[in-house]
């Protein structure tokens, strides 16, 4: 985890793996800042969407029990929504390395759909 000190708040860049573990554990929310169309073709099982063009920092709840964790495509749009989170005055935020691109590389699994038949299927990498 590389850490980046902004004025009194951190910034928080996981690697896949350690997400992936944190995930396991069931120590963090994983939010997914993609679009409704990406979400829906491919997702990580049980991260929430809240798509970047939507987003609004004022609206997440507090960290007390997890850590919130952003993950997109590839890395870009979580690193804005986290810095934007910052600039909203949350202290300390993370985003993951590499965004789902990394994940799938990663051979971690994930939810992708049935092309013959259109249902969600469990892809393990």
């Amino acid at each position: 985890m590389q850490q980046e000190n902004i004025g009194g708040s951190v910034l928080e860049t996981w690697e896949v793996d350690e997400v992936a573990q944190a995930w396991a554990a069931n120590q963090i929310v994983l939010i997914d800042v993609r679009t409704v169309q990406e979400y829906a073709l491919e997702s990580i099982e049980g991260a929430l969407l809240m798509p970047m063009a939507f987003f609004h920092a004022d609206k997440l709840p507090g960290q007390s029990d997890k850590r919130i964790v952003f993950h997109c495509a590839g890395g870009a749009r979580s690193e804005r929504v986290a810095r934007a989170c910052i600039e909203a005055g949350i202290e300390r935020i993370a985003h993951m390395r590499g965004g789902f691109g990394a994940w799938k590389a990663a051979k971690h699994p994930y939810l992708g759909i049935n092309m013959g038949t259109g249902a969600p299927q469990r892809i393990h990498g």
